[in-house]
């Protein structure tokens, strides 16, 4: 005898496994390493503290 199939579950199933390899595409095309987010964060704030060293007027922080 044939194994009964609820194809709305085997539709489900489907739909998340394509999910799971569409997104598994972007972490490797879109994804950075940890490294990586240091190394912009750290050039992101050196760039803000030479544009701060240059300024003319000194800003208050009151």
């Amino acid at each position: 005898m044939a194994e009964i199939v609820n194809l709305r579950m085997a539709r489900k199933r489907k739909q998340r496994a394509d999910a799971q390899s569409v997104a598994e595409e972007n972490r490797l095309l879109h994804g950075r390493s940890k490294a990586e987010k240091r190394i912009a964060e750290a050039e992101q704030e050196a760039a803000v503290r030479h544009l701060d060293g240059h300024r003319r007027d000194v800003p208050d922080d009151k």
